[in-house]
């Protein structure tokens, strides 16, 4: 792969919008993508893929994680441990991602959000640093979103021996990321966007507009 100023240029029509799980990225990603005419490229919607094109020698600690059963994932680990193993969380495939950015044409401009953007990754890649920015859920923010989500979207917990724990684990471990991701943005001097339960969709996407000087 290239170097990191001419993947930087070769990218310099992506906008990167990262951040905490229960964040509002795709919601704020498929309204600014409407709102401009942009291409829309959501990480989470490749993860299945991107876990079949990497081998355990490429990303160990997903292929570990998929070798677990729902309880040895969510259940019996601390949420301590489930931060430090994650595999997206570490940066695997993070690669697959940036193949599958430099595959697209330069126009019309895409905007790609998921979690699986971690600052340190990104910022090599920002021709403009404006062009990035990470949304920081409060505790209370990513609780009301997870309750207004379906059964389906939160099914991998309900399909553990202890629901309840695996819910209290998952949340404990996602507070922890998003407080990772603030000292990560702030070290690397990015902008970042705090997203409370008072915060609405319309500001967000104002907020994150400004951000990316729009």
């Amino acid at each position: 792969m290239a170097d990191a100023a001419e993947l930087a240029a070769r990218l310099r029509h992506v906008f990167w919008l990262g951040g905490g799980s229960g964040a509002g990225k795709s919601t704020i990603a498929r309204r600014l993508a409407d709102r401009h005419g942009w291409r829309r490229y959501a990480t989470d919607d490749v993860m299945r893929e991107h876990a079949g094109r990497t081998t355990p020698e490429e990303a160990p600690f997903l292929h570990r994680f998929i070798a677990m059963d729902m309880d040895e994932r969510w259940v019996n680990r601390s949420p301590e441990v489930m931060l430090e193993t994650f595999h997206w969380f570490r940066g695997e495939g993070f690669g697959l991602i940036v193949e599958d950015l430099l595959r697209l044409p330069p126009e019309p401009c895409v905007i790609v959000e998921g979690f699986r953007l971690l600052p340190r990754l990104v910022k090599p890649l920002l021709d403009a640093p404006e062009h990035a920015v990470w949304l920081l859920p409060t505790p209370d923010f990513r609780q009301a979103a997870i309750r207004s989500r379906s059964a389906a979207e939160e099914g991998f917990v309900r399909r553990t021996s202890d629901p309840a724990r695996a819910g209290r684990n998952l949340a404990e471990r996602d507070r922890m990321f998003t407080t990772r991701l603030e000292k990560e943005a702030e070290r690397l001097r990015l902008p970042t966007i705090e997203v409370d339960t008072m915060t609405t969709e319309d500001a967000l996407a104002e907020r994150v507009s400004r951000a990316f000087r729009l």
